[in-house]
C-alpha cells in the first residue's frame, strides 16, 4: 500500500492541472503548398490542403475537444487550453470567427482549415421529420461554416497572385515608401553584389526569368520559382547548380528583399499590413476581455500573406526574440495569440494576459513556441500591458488607415476629418455669428434672390415698360409683329 500512495503522490507533484482558463484565441495563418506566382493562375496545392487541415487538427485538439491541453516541459504541467465554452464537435457560428481576402489560394486554405477544425458531424448532420422519415445530411455531416471575405491591408484581394508585396495593399503611402527601398545604398549594394549569382543560375531559370529579370530586384519571384519546383518537380534544368549553400542564398536575399518592402522601423505606412493585423487582434480581444460582448466570437481565425507577418513581427519587435522573424515564414505556418484568465472565477481585465505563440510551418509538425512581445523578456503580458504596447502601432478603423496611408480618395475622402477637436470642428462649420453653414447658405440663397427681384422691379419702373399677357400680345399683332418681345414700350 505505501509505495502506491508514495507513487500517487509523485505523481501529483509532478504532474499538475492548472486552472488557468482560456478565455479567447486570434490565430493568423499563413497558406499551404501552392503553386508558383510566375505561372497564373496560382492554385493551393494538395499537399498545401493537407498542410491545413492538420495545422487545424493541431488547434482542434488545443482549444476545441474537451480534453484539450498542452504540456509544458519546464514546469512539468498540464495545462487546460480548450476556450471557454466552445462547442466541441457542433459548430456554433457565433463562436467561430473566419475569414480570408477574395483570393484562391488563402479563401481554400481557409475552407480546408474550417472544415478540419470542425470534422463531419453524423449527429449534426441528421433530422428526423413530422412523418417519422430520417434525413441523412449530404457529405457524411458536413458542416457549413463561412469563411467571410477581408478586405484590408493585413489580407488584400490577390495577394497571392501578385509578386510585388504592396500591390493590392492600396496604401498610398506603404507603395511609396516600399519602393523607396530601391533607391537605398544598402538595396544597390546588394544588387550590385549578387549580380553574378543570379545570372548563373540561367539555366535553371531561363524559361520564366532573361539576363535582365534574374537580378536581386527580383529576388522573391526567383526563389519562389525555384522553391516551388524544388517541391514538385522530378526533373529541374541544370538542377546541379541548386546546391545546398545555393538554395540558402537564395532564401536569405529573398527574405532581406521582403523585409525592408515590408517594415522600416521610421517608416510606419510601410508596416501597414501588420498595424491593421494589429488593430484586428485588439478590436478581437478587446470585445472578449471587457465582457460587454457576449456574443463575439471567441475562435478568430485568419489567413494572410507572408508579408502581413513580416510587418507585424516588425513593429511587435519579435526579431529581437529570434532572429527567425527576419524570415520568409514557411506554408502553413501560423501566430497565435491567447487571452488568459488565471482562473474560471478571475475574469476581469485586470486579472487577464496574452501570449504569443508561433509555429513556422504547420503547426502539427512543429508544435507552438512562445515568444515575449514589444521587446519585453516575459512571454505572458498583462492584458493591460499588451493592449498598451499593441496599441502603439495598431490601426483598427478606416479614420486610422487614411491617415497612416495618406489617401484622400474614394473611403478615405468621406472619412475624411480635421485633425482637431470635435469642438473646435463644430466651431469650423459655423461663421462668426454662430450660424452653420448649411442654414447660413440657404439665406445667403434667399437674400440673393430677393435683391434679383429688387433689380428687374427697378428696371421696370424706371424705364417705363409693363408687362402684358402672351395671350394679349398674339391676339393683337399681325404676322410680322410675331418676333416682338412680351414687354414693350
Amino acid at each position: 500500500m505505501l509505495p502506491k500512495l508514495l507513487l500517487a503522490s509523485l505523481t501529483a507533484a509532478t504532474t499538475t492541472v492548472s486552472a488557468e482558463q482560456v478565455l479567447g484565441v486570434y490565430i493568423f495563418h499563413r497558406h499551404g503548398d501552392r503553386t508558383s506566382k510566375a505561372w497564373p493562375p496560382v492554385n493551393l496545392t494538395p499537399l498545401g490542403a493537407q498542410q491545413v487541415a492538420s495545422s487545424a487538427s493541431f488547434y482542434r485538439a488545443r482549444y476545441i475537444s474537451s480534453s484539450s491541453s498542452s504540456s509544458s516541459s519546464s514546469d512539468n504541467t498540464n495545462t487546460n487550453t480548450s476556450i471557454a465554452g466552445i462547442s466541441a464537435d457542433a459548430a456554433v457560428l457565433s463562436q467561430l470567427s473566419i475569414t480570408a481576402p477574395v483570393d484562391n489560394v488563402l479563401q481554400n486554405s481557409a475552407a480546408v482549415f474550417a472544415q478540419a477544425l470542425y470534422p463531419p458531424s453524423k449527429a449534426a448532420g441528421s433530422q428526423k421529420l413530422a412523418n417519422g422519415t430520417t434525413v441523412e445530411a449530404p457529405l457524411g455531416g458536413y458542416q457549413y461554416i463561412p469563411v467571410n471575405a477581408v478586405t484590408s491591408s493585413a489580407s488584400s484581394a490577390g495577394s497571392e497572385s501578385s509578386a510585388w508585396l504592396q500591390g493590392s495593399s492600396g496604401c498610398s503611402d506603404a507603395v511609396v515608401s516600399s519602393n523607396s527601398y530601391f533607391l537605398t545604398p544598402e538595396y544597390l549594394d546588394t544588387l550590385n553584389r549578387t549580380h553574378g549569382f543570379y545570372q548563373d543560375l540561367l539555366p535553371v531559370i531561363n524559361s520564366t526569368f532573361n539576363a535582365s529579370t534574374a537580378t536581386f530586384k527580383n529576388g522573391y519571384s526567383i526563389f519562389d520559382y525555384i522553391n516551388v519546383a524544388t517541391i514538385h518537380n522530378a526533373s529541374i534544368p541544370s538542377s546541379n547548380l541548386l546546391t545546398n549553400s545555393t538554395l540558402k542564398s537564395l532564401y536569405d536575399l529573398a527574405s532581406t528583399h521582403e523585409w525592408n518592402l515590408a517594415y522600416n522601423a521610421s517608416e510606419p505606412p510601410r508596416a501597414i499590413a501588420g498595424s491593421v493585423l494589429a488593430g484586428q487582434i485588439l478590436t478581437a480581444l478587446e470585445a472578449i476581455a471587457d465582457g460587454d460582448k457576449p456574443t463575439a466570437p471567441r475562435l478568430n481565425v485568419q489567413f494572410g500573406a507572408y508579408g502581413a507577418f513580416m510587418a507585424f513581427f516588425g513593429l511587435a519587435q519579435l526579431p529581437a526574440a529570434s532572429e527567425d522573424f527576419y524570415g520568409i515564414c514557411d506554408y502553413a505556418s501560423s501566430m497565435a495569440l491567447e487571452l488568459v484568465a488565471p482562473s474560471a472565477d478571475r475574469t476581469s481585465p485586470d486579472d487577464l494576459s496574452v501570449r504569443f505563440l508561433w509555429s513556422n510551418g504547420t503547426a502539427a509538425e512543429h508544435g507552438l513556441k512562445e515568444y515575449p512581445l514589444f521587446g519585453q523578456s516575459q512571454t505572458t503580458l498583462s492584458w493591460n500591458d499588451f493592449k498598451a504596447g499593441i496599441s502603439k502601432f495598431a490601426v483598427a478603423d478606416t479614420q486610422g488607415w487614411c491617415k497612416v496611408c495618406g489617401n484622400t480618395d474614394g473611403t478615405c475622402a468621406a472619412n475624411a476629418t480635421d485633425a482637431s477637436s470635435p469642438a473646435s470642428q463644430q466651431s469650423s462649420d459655423k461663421g462668426s455669428s454662430g450660424i452653420s453653414r448649411p442654414v447660413a447658405g440657404v439665406i445667403g440663397a434667399l437674400v440673393t434672390l430677393a435683391v434679383i427681384l429688387g433689380l428687374e422691379a427697378l428696371v421696370l419702373l424706371l424705364g417705363g415698360l409693363r408687362l402684358v399677357k402672351k395671350s394679349t400680345l398674339a391676339g393683337g399683332a399681325g404676322a410680322g409683329a410675331a418676333g416682338e418681345t412680351a414687354a414693350k414700350a
